[in-house]
């Protein structure tokens, strides 16, 4: 960002502060159209001013009002690859170190940020989370407004600097039909475990990270029977269901004061009190292995990702 355009920036936020507008979730609320017009009249000010030679004159007023906007309402010079649907992941190893996932293929880009702007990133996809990450809990996982799915981890955990794993949420997949035509299942396959899914067979999806197994538990429970009743319990909210009897629920930090926390233990215990026909685990790592064998043991039908 050019010194005219963070100029121009601080003007904008200088204004948002004062005037109270509300920065958090979707960018495409109203408050953030108040934003764009803010952007609008500080870059024509400025503009104003830099024709009479006490400011340097902006090389492009559009692609600078653009930068303000993402920097402002959306996350900064990430927001470019938030936009592209052909890009998968996006990961932070350092300030200079940005990178992506396009189609498979991950590429080191030309992004250039401070320790600083890193921090304020991560603030900002936090803020409409309820979640935090500071020494006392170095490591978070949160799911954006967007349903992109946010890891951060701090140091002294890591070597220097903060490491930032953010991946993408699409809806492209919705069915196994579609997997089918992708070519990632043959038709018997994907026939033979639509029948598993119609009869309530227990499923347990396993494989390498970003292999695909939330894609495909949500391609499998989108053939589940009618009046089917399914709960979803996850660390972060991930799966997308379209059933019609459905409830979610995600796991909770420890507050400050160390209480309020919600493990994947306690949030399987509950679901059993919600008459599930379907108990669906976002991912059995670890103790919760055991309470989810103990409601299979109840006769509940499962699929989860291990």
């Amino acid at each position: 960002m050019s010194t005219a355009v963070a100029l121009i920036a601080e003007q904008v936020r200088e204004r948002v502060r004062r005037d109270g507008v509300d920065l958090g979730g979707d960018r495409h609320r109203p408050d953030h159209t108040v934003v764009d017009r803010y952007v609008r009249e500080e870059v024509r000010r400025y503009s104003e001013r830099a024709l009479g030679g006490s400011l340097p004159m902006l090389l492009d007023e559009h692609q600078a009002a653009r930068e303000i906007v993402a920097s402002i309402t959306g996350f900064g010079a990430l927001q470019p690859f938030f936009d592209d649907p052909d890009i998968e992941e996006i990961w932070i190893n350092g300030p200079s170190k940005v990178f992506i996932a396009r189609n498979g293929v991950p590429e080191l880009t030309s992004v250039l940020l401070t320790d600083t702007e890193v921090r304020d990133l991560v603030e900002r996809m936090l803020q409409s989370t309820g979640r935090r990450v500071d020494l006392s809990s170095p490591f978070v996982d949160a799911s954006l407004p967007d349903g992109s799915r946010l890891h951060v981890v701090i140091p002294d955990v890591t070597q220097r600097h903060w490491a930032v794993n953010i991946r993408k949420f699409t809806k492209r997949i919705r069915d196994l039909q579609r997997l089918v035509a992708l070519g990632s299942l043959s038709h018997q396959a994907a026939e033979f475990l639509r029948m598993c899914v119609l009869s309530g067979q227990n499923i347990l999806v396993s494989g390498a990270t970003q292999s695909g197994k939330t894609t495909l538990l949500n391609a499998l429970l989108s053939g589940a029977r009618t009046g089917e009743r399914i709960v979803t319990v996850e660390e972060t909210f991930e799966l997308d269901l379209a059933a019609r009897d459905v409830v979610g629920m995600q796991c909770r930090q420890p507050s400050l004061e160390g209480t309020g926390e919600i493990t994947l233990r306690r949030l399987i215990k509950e679901a059993l009190r919600m008459r599930p026909d379907r108990l669906v685990v976002g991912e059995v790592r670890e103790a919760e292995s055991l309470d989810l064998l103990i409601a299979l043991n109840r006769g509940l039908s499962d699929m989860s990702i291990g």
